[in-house]
């Protein structure tokens, strides 16, 4: 069983608090890499603009889609992955 989580407690659905919170996660690893460049050199490595750069490192994950944050991780050498798992219906019946 998963755990809840911030946006299940908003009243995002399953799903969008899934998404929410996995780009919760990458946006933030991100912003932590990023703290090692200067918003010039982000945008070059990110191929993005000023305000999209801003927007990044202030955590506005809406202004984002996963498949965007996959490509920035991917842009920083930051080796993103999925990972996922049994659903919990086959690990019960596996007992």
């Amino acid at each position: 069983m998963r755990k809840p989580n911030v946006f299940d407690q908003l009243g995002f659905s399953q799903e969008e608090s899934d998404l929410a919170m996995m780009k919760t996660e990458l946006i933030t690893k991100i912003a932590k890499c990023a703290e090692h460049y200067s918003q010039s050199e982000l945008r070059e490595i990110l191929g993005a603009s000023q305000p999209r750069i801003s927007n990044l490192l202030t955590g506005k994950i809406a202004n984002f889609s996963l498949d965007t944050l996959i490509e920035y991780a991917a842009a920083l050498k930051m080796r993103p992955e999925i990972k996922t798992h049994k659903p919990v219906v086959a690990i019960a019946a596996a007992r």
